[in-house]
């Protein structure tokens, strides 16, 4: 209730806190749940799979994010673990008027493990705010596969977007050192920097996808003929490191899709999870 001197203009609007963490060990010959963190608006649910890799879908239950909101995921994957995170559906990012929305994500694969982050894509609506941040410390032994892909506004509801304010920022280290940063930002105008074939060439969907990985090198091909005209690929070695880098465009998120999700199959070398199909 307020008080006499209070107004409802001077009342800070409530915003979105959420933060989940999930450790993940291997017991009994399978990748299982070690430790479970979920507060405010993360959730955390795991489908039940026979076999492994285990996987995790990580919920937002605040359905977007605004300016101010903030998400938190923690994901451990213990010595000799598999595992695939993704997330229930799209994120969207709404208007946002001054702060932007904040998603912050750590990952840890230690020795021997395999983890696949993939989850589905950021929408990104018109006048909307995102910082993002992924931090991935990996042993040399595991294997890190990495996806993320952003829509700026949905064709088919036709929704445009000219202003946002977009920062991507990825860093990966293994055995502690730097193996692959980078700092992607668009904005505010968007409707001027995404006509330059340097950014998107005017297209509404992109996504980046990182493989670390000993063996990163003999998907080159398959990874080309995947992804055809409408992006690019490259292998190389950092340190003795395996990489494997993509980026791909497209008109739409249906578009995109066609080519990501056989990419991130021939990757991951099994099917999607379900959820990618619903």
């Amino acid at each position: 209730m307020l008080t006499k001197n209070e107004s409802l203009a001077e009342l800070a609007p409530q915003r979105a806190q959420g933060h989940g963490s999930i450790q993940i060990e291997q017991r009994h010959g399978r990748s299982r749940i070690a430790r479970l963190f979920q507060d405010g608006c993360a959730k955390i649910r795991m489908p039940r799979v026979m076999r492994d890799p285990f996987e995790a879908i990580l919920i937002n239950t605040a359905g977007g994010l605004t300016g101010g909101d903030r998400l938190n995921w923690t994901v451990q994957a213990c010595e000799g673990t598999s595992a695939v995170i993704t997330t229930q559906a799209c994120e969207r990012i709404y208007k946002s008027p001054e702060r932007a929305a904040v998603v912050e994500t750590q990952l840890t694969a230690e020795k021997g493990t395999y983890l696949a982050w993939l989850p589905q894509e950021t929408i990104l609506f018109d006048r909307s705010a995102l910082s993002r941040r992924l931090d991935v410390d990996m042993d040399r032994s595991a294997t890190v596969l990495l996806a993320e892909a952003v829509v700026f506004g949905r064709q088919a509801m036709g929704e445009t977007v000219t202003e946002t304010r977009f920062h991507d920022r990825w860093r990966v280290r293994v055995d502690g050192r730097p193996i692959h940063a980078e700092d992607f930002r668009l904005g505010p105008d968007l409707g001027l920097q995404q006509a330059r074939a340097a950014i998107t060439g005017g297209q509404r969907a992109v996504a980046t996808v990182l493989l670390v990985s000993p063996e990163a090198g003999r998907h080159l091909d398959a990874a080309h003929a995947i992804i055809g005209e409408d992006g690019a690929v490259s292998t190389w070695q950092v340190g003795g490191v395996g990489k494997l880098l993509a980026r791909l465009h497209a008109p739409d998120s249906y578009s995109l899709r066609k080519r990501l999700a056989p990419l991130l199959r021939l990757l991951n070398g099994q099917p999607l999870p379900k959820i990618w199909s619903i």
